[in-house]
Formats: C-alpha cells, sequence, structure tokens
C-alpha cells in the first residue's frame, strides 16, 4: 500500500500544502511548460528573403511564444505545397489562388486559412526589343515560368486566356526561379516573375523591360495559407496559435524591415546582400496590406475577390466546373479566441 494511503489526512493535506507552495515559489519562466505543438509549413519556394516571417524563429520566437514549434518544407511552385499536405508531409500550404482552385477542381477537401499577399505581386517581364508589350503579344512566345507547379505559370495562363490565346498558342520552358537570366540569354522570349523576382533582376543588371501585370486582368490574392479539411476540423486550436503566430511575424516585419534584412542574411538561402534584402522586404510588406487588412487585420481574406478568380479560371476554362468557396474560405481561425 502507498505511504501517503496510511498518512493521517491532517499531514497528507500539510505536505501537499508544502508542496503547492514551493511550486508557486518558482518563478513562472521556470516551470515545466506544456510541449510545443509542431506545425510544418509547405512552402511554394527554397527559404529565402521574401518569406522571412517564416524564417526568423530562431531569433524571434513568434512561434514558440504561441507554443508552436514551427517547421519548413520547401517546393517549387504552390502545386507543390499542396501536394505537400495532401501527401501528410506538412500541416499548412503557403500557395497561390490557381494552385488552391486546380486541387478544388480534383475534388480536394480544403480549407483557405488566411490571405498571406492580398495583392497581385505576378507579372510577365520581355525586353523592350521583343515588342511585347501586351498578352497577345505572346502568342508564338516561348515563356519562363519557375516551375509547371507554380503561381507563374497559372498567372501566365489567366493573361493567355484573357487574350484569347491558349497554353497551345506559346512554349512554356521551365527556368528555376533564376528566371532572367533565360531571359537576357535569349533562351525565352519573356518570363512569368513576381514583384521580388523582378527586383532580383533590375539588381543584376536587367533593364529596358516591359512589363505585363497581371494584377491588371486579375486583383486577387497572390498567396494563401491553406489545409486540409480534415487538418482544419482535427487542429483548430493550433492552428489559430500558428496565425496568431505569423500574423504577429508579419507584423513585426513590417514594423522592422531593416531588422528582418539583416536577419536575412543569415536565415535565407539568397540574402547574401542586405541591400537587396531590404528592397524584397519592402516589396512584400508592400503586398502584406490592403484596404481589407486596415480595417480588419492582416490575414483578413477577401471571399469575393477569391470567388471572382475562380470564375475566371473557370470561365477560361482553367478549371472544369464552377467552384463555390463560401465553402472554403474559413476565416474564423482569425478571430480572438
Amino acid at each position: 500500500m502507498p505511504e501517503e494511503a496510511t498518512m493521517p489526512l491532517h499531514t497528507l493535506t500539510r505536505r501537499h500544502l508544502i508542496a503547492a507552495s514551493a511550486l508557486a515559489a518558482i518563478p513562472p519562466a521556470l516551470r515545466a511548460q506544456p510541449a510545443p505543438e509542431k506545425i510544418t509549413v509547405a512552402g511554394w519556394s527554397k527559404p529565402i528573403t521574401e518569406v522571412m516571417p517564416l524564417l526568423a524563429e530562431p531569433d524571434k520566437g513568434f512561434y514558440k511564444a504561441q507554443g508552436i514549434e514551427l517547421a519548413y518544407v520547401p517546393g517549387a511552385g504552390g502545386g507543390d505545397a499542396i501536394r505537400n499536405i495532401l501527401s501528410g508531409q506538412a500541416d499548412v500550404a503557403f500557395t497561390d489562388p490557381g494552385s488552391l482552385f486546380a486541387a478544388l477542381d480534383k475534388g480536394e477537401k480544403l480549407r483557405a486559412i488566411y490571405d498571406i499577399y492580398p495583392r497581385n505581386v505576378f507579372n510577365v517581364v520581355a525586353l523592350k526589343s521583343s515588342g511585347i508589350t501586351r498578352p497577345a503579344d505572346l502568342k508564338g512566345k516561348r515563356i519562363g515560368v519557375y516551375s509547371l507547379a507554380s503561381g507563374t505559370r497559372q498567372n501566365l495562363l489567366v493573361l493567355l486566356h484573357q487574350a484569347g490565346l491558349a497554353e497551345r498558342d506559346v512554349e512554356i520552358v521551365v527556368t528555376g526561379l533564376l528566371n532572367f537570366a533565360p531571359l537576357m540569354q535569349g533562351q525565352v522570349d519573356a518570363t512569368a516573375a513576381t514583384d521580388t523576382g523582378l527586383a532580383v533582376a533590375r539588381r543584376r543588371g536587367v533593364k529596358d523591360v516591359n512589363v505585363i501585370e497581371v494584377g491588371d486582368s486579375l486583383p486577387v490574392s497572390s498567396d494563401l495559407f491553406v489545409v486540409r479539411e480534415a487538418v482544419f476540423q482535427q487542429r483548430k486550436e493550433a492552428l489559430r496559435r500558428f496565425l496568431r503566430a505569423y500574423r504577429n511575424a508579419a507584423a513585426w516585419m513590417i514594423a522592422q524591415p531593416d531588422e528582418a534584412a539583416r536577419l536575412a542574411v543569415t536565415r535565407a538561402i539568397d540574402g547574401s546582400d542586405p541591400s537587396l534584402n531590404a528592397e524584397i522586404v519592402r516589396l512584400r510588406n508592400a503586398s502584406t496590406v490592403s484596404p481589407l487588412t486596415e480595417r480588419a487585420g492582416l490575414g483578413a481574406m477577401d471571399l469575393a475577390s477569391l470567388q471572382k478568380a475562380a470564375d475566371v479560371y473557370h470561365a477560361l476554362g482553367l478549371v472544369s466546373r464552377p467552384l463555390r468557396l463560401d465553402g472554403v474560405v474559413s476565416p474564423e481561425l482569425l478571430a480572438a479566441p
């Protein structure tokens, strides 16, 4: 029989009171804390400067403060990010709306829970000497994309279709993230990119270019956090804390861009140039905010805008059926618990 079971009640109570008093005397910071819950983010890219709100964790501890152990799985496009959550290699996908629409079109059960970049940052860039100034000029041309699973390809297809062209009317060339070298070397006639990709290219000597902004044709979010329906249902509290941490990290990068640029030197694979880091951080900060986020906070999702984009994808034949997003766009995890 345990020793405590044979003790008088007053002795047992006194021992527990002493133990409780001793615990109360321990500073809260030194008490045992619950084990952090792991959340793995599937990225569309390698760990590059523009995703510093995910990379600064060893220095800033935004996720640890919310009881989250953060991990990052790199990818080569938003489609990769979706595949990594569908295969169970990650919990949250950092992906573009086009990749989300494509997965929904195939019957996948997904939820969009946070708008990372409410502004469309995609573009198509061509040298001025090419004469390419509008989407219709892309017919018969070779066009670079990051990967076939990337938002660059998805947004290029939007431009083509709105100009009455199909994918078969151009030659798509996979160039990887360093897609401006093939442009300068004449291997492609134009390249699909983003604002930060163009900023890097200009720093490296690319000039005299025409830029076709996809946002002029389709003003919709560039990237979202997306999860599987099962993860959404089973891990709401952990996801809520993850989003709170990401929102805090994004707010930090907006408030302290110089610090983010400095930390990118050691945390991002492309961060060796602090002045270039600062420009990339500035561009990403600009794409993180919108009139909606000014009213509703970072991460707020615009259902009407996303639904309009899904309707455009269907009208252009980029998805095979109409998509209803009112059951997909789920902002409730952004609300205070």
